[in-house]
């Protein structure tokens, strides 16, 4: 399976904060937020990875995570040059995605919990035995959110865009997997009245196919907005307060490469060393020593 984060935007809720920089390279708390969706993939296993983005930022993601190669996973980039939707990126990534299935994540995203491979793992068994599966997370505000309302088999009855009254408390976050036929469906599914290739017109191709599954996110699992100042320092504040109290970093990509067995302890200990100077770097080196 393939993995695509999207990462393009103007981010225009956090101006000032992104006139001149990527939303997914503000940090939460001690690393950027792109860190956040690119450890989703490699807790899935998923090594082969796309990010997509702006002509002026993607020069600064590929700065910042390279090729991918001091993690073990290979990284390519692509260039959205005005958004078209979610669903572009897989028009933008066809030539990546090849005769495989793909997880797209948003750049924007930031999910936590004690069982959350487990949950991926699920998702994509049933997106690749069935061909699409989301998530639902459980709000207290649902008008607020795209719903999702389903069986007791998993199975997806409707999905409804900010509903005046909700079919259930299960929002959908920003994150998908889907076998190889999206790409063709992405291709020629209609835009909408804004001229984008909406993610929910994907959903319901294969919601009337019968295809769609959700998997839920129930207790023990954390889904943060970050899409506004009081969400990065809402999402910020979690990750220093579970770090602190637990001494376990959230999404610290060198790790979960290190324990998914993509790089061997000498390479953690190196990528440690280049960054000694921070605690996050004393962390990584604290790993190797453990082991």
């Amino acid at each position: 399976m393939k993995g695509i984060i999207l990462a393009g935007g103007k981010g225009t809720r956090l101006y000032p904060n992104t006139i001149a920089v990527s939303k997914q390279l503000l940090p939460i708390y001690d690393k950027p937020l792109i860190y956040y969706p690119l450890s989703v993939l490699l807790l899935a296993g998923i090594k082969d990875i796309l990010i997509i983005s702006t002509p002026e930022d993607t020069p600064n993601y590929e700065k910042l995570l390279g090729n991918g190669s001091k993690i073990g996973v290979h990284i390519e980039y692509k260039i959205q040059d005005k958004p078209r939707g979610l669903a572009d990126a897989f028009i933008i990534g066809d030539e990546f995605i090849g005769n495989d299935s793909v997880c797209l994540v948003l750049g924007d995203n930031v999910f936590y919990g004690n069982y959350f491979s487990r949950i991926l793992k699920k998702a994509m068994t049933q997106a690749e035995e069935n061909g699409a599966a989301i998530f639902g997370y459980p709000v207290k505000n649902p008008r607020e959110f795209v719903v999702v309302e389903f069986d007791n088999e998993g199975n997806v009855i409707s999905i409804e865009e900010k509903p005046e009254n909700p079919k259930s408390e299960y929002a959908v976050p920003g994150l998908y997997f889907y076998n190889n036929e999206v790409v063709n469906i992405s291709k020629n599914v209609k835009t909408s009245a804004s001229g984008e290739i909406e993610i929910n017109s994907i959903n319901n191709h294969y919601l009337e196919k019968g295809q769609l599954k959700v998997t839920l996110m129930g207790r023990g699992m954390s889904w943060l907005d970050t899409g506004s100042p009081k969400g990065m320092h809402k999402a910020s504040g979690f990750v220093k307060t579970v770090q602190e109290m637990q001494g376990f970093y959230i999404s610290c990509i060198e790790e979960i490469a290190w324990r998914r067995g993509f790089i061997t302890t000498e390479q953690l200990r190196k990528l440690g060393e280049e960054l000694k100077m921070t605690e996050y770097g004393q962390y990584i080196l604290s790993l190797a020593m453990e082991d």
